[in-house]
């Protein structure tokens, strides 16, 4: 079956136009090239399009808030960050801008909104960090848009694609908390830029068949018709891609086409096939070499075109955030053997905004049901008793501790656990790794 993007002709893809060697080194490149943008697609198609998806948020152009803090029953993402509730929005700038409105919050009050292109570039931030506490209005503009700037946007920020994703995030402090983030959320609106103005609308764009995305057929040669289907968002490309895209285009990639493999030559199919397994050989290897995320995350500028990076990012943690708004960092642990991550006086994570430790079921990845509901412990952790010489000890176990360690303790699994520290805000220190998660140790008897 073609993959049909606005009904465009099929690719009609020829042995001459690649031999077999340069065909396999084509398509090992491209299915590298196509990684983040596809998984960005799986989570957007079910999000922005499909309305029986339990993640629907509602169509393009409006936010969905997620209040609640994460439990365990919670399955719709995996490492559900339970500090900051979600809002999610996707935008479709093709017919005109969109202008992202977020409210004054008190200077106790983190939140972020991240936006991510269709490539999963992390192009422009609104939030605490970067635009302040203030209220402010921000325009997101697509890459063929020309107007000016109307004098009631705060600022504008350009996307080089047409779809735009938007995470929010908004600090919670306890379950105690959630009317106040409630009423924040409540007042991050997302508005087409005619309604902002009071003007008329322009004409709608075209509408669009999403093509269902299906991981198995992505694994093949199939990656092409959802590669040529999602470029058709990223037009004109970037200058610095002119050649790559020339190239990708004699085995079948071409923004907005069709592509029918029953047209293609076998034997060629065969060598895109072989040159997609090179490409999945390396990435496993690549992912099994990462063993941080930092550095992973960021606008085209700041990961050099590096499609290989920007593959393993979205295969460990898709969304996410650049390394100057929030650092990761953590261990695999086993709660049948008792750890502890003991952090020497004045030596605690040195976030502006806040630090979590969350821990993680394997290897589903999901908070762990636990006696205390507790699932992460940090700077907010009501109760948190120090040492006499001012360092913290965190218990991680999966049996409870004796009673002066448990105020501190993390409860886990009998087995395997992942542990993902996060920290918002983080100082130069922990970006250019001076500063060290302390490693976890056997817990003493």
């Amino acid at each position: 079956m073609a993959f049909l993007a606005l009904a465009a002709p099929t690719v009609d893809v020829r042995a001459e136009q690649a031999s077999p060697i340069d065909c396999r080194t084509i398509a090992k490149e491209a299915y590298i090239y196509a990684f983040a943008p596809m998984e960005n697609y799986n989570t957007w198609r079910k999000q922005a399009v499909d309305s029986s998806a339990p993640e629907y948020v509602g169509g393009f152009n409006v936010f969905r808030h997620y209040s609640e803090p994460f439990t365990p029953d919670n399955h719709d993402v995996v490492t559900p960050n339970n500090d900051t509730p979600y809002s999610w929005a996707w935008l479709d700038l093709r017919a005109e801008p969109v202008v992202v409105s977020v409210p004054a919050v008190p200077k106790d009050r983190y939140y972020v909104l991240q936006l991510f292109d269709v490539f999963t570039f992390n192009f422009a931030y609104i939030g605490v960090r970067s635009t302040g506490f203030e209220a402010g209005d921000y325009m997101i503009a697509g890459p063929r848009w020309t107007g000016e700037t109307p004098k009631r946007v705060t600022k504008v920020f350009r996307s080089e694609t047409d779809i735009v994703g938007i995470l929010g995030r908004t600090a919670l402090n306890g379950p105690e908390d959630v009317p106040n983030v409630k009423a924040i959320q409540a007042d991050i609106k997302v508005t087409p830029l005619s309604a902002f103005l009071g003007t008329k609308a322009p004409p709608a764009a075209a509408s669009i068949d999403f093509p269902p995305y299906e991981p198995s057929k992505a694994a093949t040669h199939d990656f092409i018709g959802y590669l040529n289907f999602l470029l058709q968002f990223a037009q004109p490309a970037d200058p610095s891609e002119t050649a790559l895209l020339a190239r990708f285009a004699t085995i079948g990639i071409v923004p907005g086409k069709a592509f029918d493999p029953t047209t293609i030559d076998p034997k060629l199919l065969a060598d895109i096939d072989a040159g997609v397994r090179d490409a999945q050989a390396e990435l496993h290897e690549r992912e099994a070499q990462t063993l941080t995320a930092n550095g992973l995350f960021g606008t085209r500028a700041f990961l050099k075109n590096d499609y290989m990076k920007r593959a393993v990012g979205a295969a460990k943690g898709l969304y996410g955030n650049s390394l100057e708004e929030a650092w990761y960092g953590g261990f695999i642990g086993n709660g049948s053997k008792p750890s502890v991550m003991r952090f020497a006086a004045g030596e605690l994570p040195p976030a502006k905004f806040f630090w979590s430790a969350t821990l993680y079921t394997l290897p589903d990845r999901f908070l762990y049901a636990n006696e205390l509901d507790r699932y992460s412990v940090g700077d907010r952790t009501k109760g948190l008793v120090f040492d006499k010489d001012g360092s913290l000890t965190i218990t991680i176990s999966h049996d409870a501790p004796s009673a002066d360690k448990k105020a501190n303790w993390l409860p886990a699994p009998a087995g395997l656990y992942s542990l993902v520290v996060r920290a918002y805000g983080p100082s130069e220190e922990m970006m250019t790794s001076k500063w060290k998660l302390p490693p976890l140790q056997t817990a003493a008897p």
